[in-house]
């Protein structure tokens, strides 16, 4: 894949290359990010303006943009310096005022000389009672004005660049637009009805009609599908580049996973058992296990992940659980501990609190494969952790993983299978668009005996009840968190308000019953904090939101989350899922401060009526749309500049099936369609894609 093809050269040519640029203009068009003729026209119109001809202003709701011939009347200068210049005008049924501030006589009068014809568009607004046009778009005599066109597509603008600017350059891109060969599949480019790449662009910075802006609008679903297929394409190659590596053959013997399953005193869900077999499918191959396990709240990964783990045991082979933290690593074991004994397998903790000999001793006894699985955190990726014969290694992703890092954790054993879980429920295009690389196993449902977790929606001027609430509980030796507002301005800010709660409610409930844990706080003192909560030595645990994703207190019942309206929907769907974790009835209480704004009180009705975490996240990514609800600080995401994955959630399916489809047709992307591919993947600028089929 050497360089760049040479049909793109004119689209990644200089903008001072294009019409009417100057470079001037040009540096100003580099400031906002906006460097070639390609960014050009990837960036496409959002609302157009219209500019159709009416005989008259007469009957329209005003304000708006009217485009209209009119006859000039009487001039009537400023009076004052800065006052407004205006100029009295008749269409055919009404009269209207032009008005310019700092207009000078001499040009206004020699562009609309008294008694000419003119053709003026631009917005009319009422003002005293008088229809006026303020400094009008187009001011042209009937024979230029042709040239206004019915609709005109409106740009994102930045600092310095007029409508008019970038409509004149991306009509000047538009002139270099090259013939590319077709990259989409035939059958399915003639059942959406998509028109050719070329005719896509030109369409789309012609708007006709207001539902040509729309996400709908064929032309820009098509140049959204490239974007996506392209990003699917470089997910697919890297998948490849992976499956390529040979995997190792783990063949359970079931000896062992029949042993716990006997012990349990339930039966794994439907979806718990087809993950499981799933698992065991991929790793009884040749090929690299690649695979996401995504479960909502209390959905039971940890059976998941043991059965997994005893996968590679029963082939005479190790594994590994890492998890993101010490506290959640602590936690795993705990969980591990009694299914490890009832199977008959060694298990092992290794973090970084393991010095010296304690830690040799450790490592020795993994080498000599006396442990058959290792929890741990990072600490497990150090260069002197060697396994005898690691099979299958787990990630608990609570920090999300990317491409890169799952790559280097599968080399530290040779063909391991990686698994890595997630417990945050996210959309199937989300999912899609960060995992694309790997297979995906599902937990949809609940395990029996979950008791369902009662929601309740309270506002902050009944505190005094939510307390009282709370004594109750506690006196039935239930335990509770209060989980205090999110102050977005600073850390510092959040630090006072929850030592603030946390001093009123030990002053109200009682000294040594309260703990605190907040994101200032030194590690260890976190740490001890959490620990005292979890052995039941504090009753009350005011946090803000570092209360980890995972942590278990069965004995907690109650869980308040104050000014529930500033968190997401999937962030207060987590915290809430850190109730209801034993046999007791379990609460939530969003406490909200009165106004609600229409889509904070809609967020909390969702959390009300439903526990689903993926019907939760299908809403809150229309809601919020994906740059927000992962944070754009999340890296795993792309940044999308056409495709719309709230309004076109569909479409990154297709691009994946698609482009795992032409890589198993064309693994080296060589027949006519797959140098098309290329061509996309250079044009949609996919690097690390371009890099992948030189390896490849």
């Amino acid at each position: 894949m050497s360089g760049r093809p040479e049909i793109l050269f004119p689209l990644f040519a200089g903008l001072e290359t294009l019409a009417g640029v100057g470079p001037k203009t040009a540096q100003t068009f580099v400031q906002s990010g906006l460097e070639t003729p390609r960014d050009l026209l990837f960036s496409l119109p959002y609302s157009v303006v219209d500019r159709q001809r009416r005989d008259s202003i007469q009957g329209l709701d005003l304000p708006t943009v009217a485009t209209v011939e009119v006859t000039i009347g009487k001039h009537r200068p400023a009076r004052n310096r800065g006052g407004a210049y205006r100029i009295h005008v008749e269409d055919a049924q009404t009269d209207f005022q032009l008005v310019f501030f700092h207009g000078r006589s001499r040009y206004l009068e020699a562009q609309l000389p008294e008694g000419s014809r003119r053709v003026v568009s631009g917005k009319i607004e009422l003002f005293d009672g008088t229809a006026q046009m303020v400094h009008p778009d187009h001011m042209l005599s009937l024979e230029e004005a042709d040239g206004i066109p019915s609709f005109e597509p409106v740009y994102h603008l930045s600092q310095g660049i007029t409508q008019k600017t970038v409509f004149k350059a991306t009509r000047g891109a538009l002139q270099l637009l090259p013939d590319l060969p077709e990259w989409i599949d035939p059958g399915l480019q003639n059942s959406k009805g998509w028109p050719l790449w070329s005719d896509a662009l030109r369409s789309a910075h012609a708007p006709h009609s207001l539902d040509a802006v729309a996400a709908f609008d064929p032309a820009r679903t098509r140049l959204a599908y490239d974007e996506l297929f392209a990003h699917q394409l470089t997910l697919a190659l890297a998948r490849q580049v992976e499956r390529k590596q040979r995997g190792i053959v783990s063949v359970a013997t079931g000896a062992r996973q029949r042993q716990v399953l006997a012990a349990l005193p339930y039966r794994p869900t439907h979806a718990q058992a087809r993950a499981i077999d799933e698992i065991a499918a991929d790793m009884a191959l040749p090929l690299r296990m690649n695979r996401l396990l995504q479960g909502d709240v209390g959905a039971g990964k940890t059976l998941v992940a043991f059965m997994s783990l005893l996968v590679a045991v029963e082939a005479g082979g190790q594994g590994v659980l890492m998890a993101p933290t010490e506290i959640l690593a602590r936690q795993h074991m705990e969980g591990l501990q009694p299914l490890a004994e009832t199977a008959g397998v060694v298990i092992e903790i290794l973090t970084g609190r393991d010095k010296g000999k304690d830690r040799a001793e450790k490592l020795a006894a993994l080498a000599r494969g006396d442990i058959h699985i290792l929890v741990g955190t990072h600490a497990v990726f150090q260069s002197d952790v060697a396994f005898q014969d690691l099979r299958l290694a787990i990630v608990d992703e609570q920090h999300r993983f990317g491409v890169r890092q799952r790559l280097e954790l599968a080399e530290k054993g040779q063909g391991a299978d990686v698994l890595v879980m997630t417990a945050t429920p996210i959309p199937r295009s989300l999912a899609l668009a960060q995992y694309g690389d790997m297979d995906v196993s599902v937990l949809d449902e609940k395990p029996p005996g979950r008791k369902p977790i009662k929601t309740a929606v309270v506002n902050t001027e009944r505190m005094d009840e939510v307390v009282g609430h709370l004594r109750r509980a506690i006196s039935d030796g239930r335990q509770c968190y209060w989980v205090c507002p999110l102050v977005e301005e600073s850390e510092v800010v959040d630090l006072v308000a929850a030592e603030e709660r946390f001093k009123h409610l030990r002053a109200v409930l009682g000294e040594g019953v309260v703990g605190l844990v907040h994101g200032q706080m030194p590690p260890g003192e976190k740490d001890a904090a959490m620990a005292a909560f979890q052995t039941g030595e504090t009753q009350v645990l005011v946090a803000t939101t570092v209360i980890e994703v995972g942590v278990n207190v069965p004995n907690a019942t109650i869980m308040v989350i104050e000014r529930a309206e500033t968190f997401g929907l999937a962030q207060l769907h987590q915290l809430r899922g850190r109730v209801g974790r034993g046999s007791a009835e379990s609460t939530c209480l969003l406490m909200y401060q009165a106004p609600l704004s229409e889509n904070g009180r809609k967020r909390l009705e969702v959390l009300r009526e439903s526990e689903d975490g993926f019907q939760i996240s299908e809403t809150d990514l229309q809601m919020r749309g994906a740059g927000d609800m992962i944070g754009t600080a999340q890296s795993g995401l792309p940044r999308f500049q056409i495709a719309n994955l709230e309004q076109q959630p569909d479409l990154m399916a297709v691009a994946q099936s698609d482009a795992r489809a032409l890589l198993t047709q064309d693994p080296g992307l060589q027949s006519a369609r797959g140098q098309a591919a290329r061509v996309l993947l250079w044009l949609m600028r996919q690097d690390e894609a371009i890099r992948l089929i030189s390896v490849g």
